[in-house]
C-alpha cells in the first residue's frame, strides 16, 4: 500500500478539479470527514482538504467549460522538465508544461498514449501528502486503460516503473512500483477498461482509492449525498472489500477497507 515515503515515481499528491469547490467541501467532508484550508490569495483558488490538521489532498474549483470533473493523481519526479521529455520520447503529452508553484514545487500535467491524464510533482518545500494508506487518506491508484501493455511500456519509459502480476480468480492483475522498490513498494494497479461493465465501452484514466473503515456505510453516504456508485461493494480475494463511486460532479474515485496484514 502506498505510504509517504515518496521514493522518485511514487504518488506524492493528489488533487480535485471541481465546478463547485463548496459543494465538494460538502460532498467529502461527509464521506470522509476532511475539512478544507485556502492555500492564501495568491493560490488562485487552490487549498487543501485536511483530516485531523494533516493534508490528504488538494482542490480548485474549475472555470466553467475548461475541464472535466476529476481527481488528478501526481507522481514524484526529481526533475519536471526531464520527465516531461521522457513522456515525449514515450509517445505521451504535455497538457501543462512545468511550472513553479511558488516555493512549494515545480508541476506538470502530461497523459499517456491512451490519453489519461496524470501529473508530476517535483518538490519544493512541500513533498507531498502529509498522510497516506490511512482511513479517509490515498491507499492506492489504478489506471484503467484501453492498453495494459502499452500502459506498462509508457509509464516504465516515463517514470521508470516495474510491474508484476498476480493472478486473481477470473484473471491477473498488474502491479506497479517504483523502480527498484519491489514488491513492497507497490503502489498501483493497471487495468484493462476495455469490455469492462463499469466504464459502460472503455476510455483510459487514473483512480485513486481511499482507505475507509466501512465500504458500505461510505457507499450509502455517497447515495445520501448526491453521488453515484459506479461498483457496489464487492470482496476481492487477498485485498479486501471496495466500492468505485463519484461525486455529484462526476469525479471518479474509489474506497478500499484493506485485508489485514497477516503477521
Amino acid at each position: 500500500m502506498l505510504t509517504t515515503a515518496f521514493v522518485p515515481g511514487s504518488p506524492n499528491w493528489i488533487d480535485l478539479g471541481t465546478p463547485d469547490l463548496n459543494g465538494a467541501m460538502t460532498f467529502y467532508g461527509g464521506l470522509f470527514g476532511w475539512q478544507f484550508r485556502s492555500a492564501g490569495p495568491d493560490a488562485g483558488g487552490y487549498g487543501f482538504f485536511t483530516s485531523g490538521g494533516r493534508t490528504v489532498a488538494g482542490g480548485m474549483e474549475l472555470p466553467a467549460g475548461t475541464a472535466p470533473p476529476s481527481w488528478t493523481v501526481y507522481f514524484r519526479s526529481d526533475d519536471a522538465e526531464a520527465t516531461a521529455r521522457a513522456v515525449r520520447q514515450a509517445q505521451g503529452t504535455v497538457v501543462v508544461e512545468p511550472d513553479d508553484v511558488m516555493d512549494k514545487g515545480r508541476m506538470a500535467i502530461l497523459a499517456d498514449p491512451m490519453r489519461a491524464a496524470f501529473g508530476v510533482w517535483q518538490p519544493g518545500t512541500l513533498a507531498g501528502l502529509d498522510v497516506a494508506g490511512e482511513d479517509g487518506a490515498l491507499c492506492w491508484v489504478e489506471l484503467y486503460t484501453t492498453d495494459v501493455a502499452g500502459a506498462a511500456g509508457f509509464y516504465h519509459a516515463a517514470l521508470g516503473w516495474e510491474t508484476s502480476s498476480v493472478s486473481f480468480p477470473g484473471g491477473a492483475y498488474t502491479c506497479v512500483n517504483a523502480a527498484g522498490a519491489g514488491e513492497d513498494g507497490m503502489f498501483g494497479g493497471v487495468v484493462g477498461s476495455v469490455g469492462d461493465p463499469v466504464e459502460a465501452g472503455g476510455g483510459s484514466y487514473w483512480l485513486p482509492y481511499f482507505a475507509v473503515g466501512d465500504v458500505d456505510a461510505v457507499t450509502d453516504r455517497t447515495r445520501e449525498r448526491g453521488g453515484a456508485v459506479r461498483l457496489e461493494p464487492t470482496d476481492v480475494a487477498g485485498v479486501g472489500r471496495m466500492a468505485r463511486l463519484a461525486d455529484p460532479y462526476g469525479a471518479r474515485f474509489a474506497v478500499l477497507r484493506p485485508e489485514p496484514v497477516q503477521g
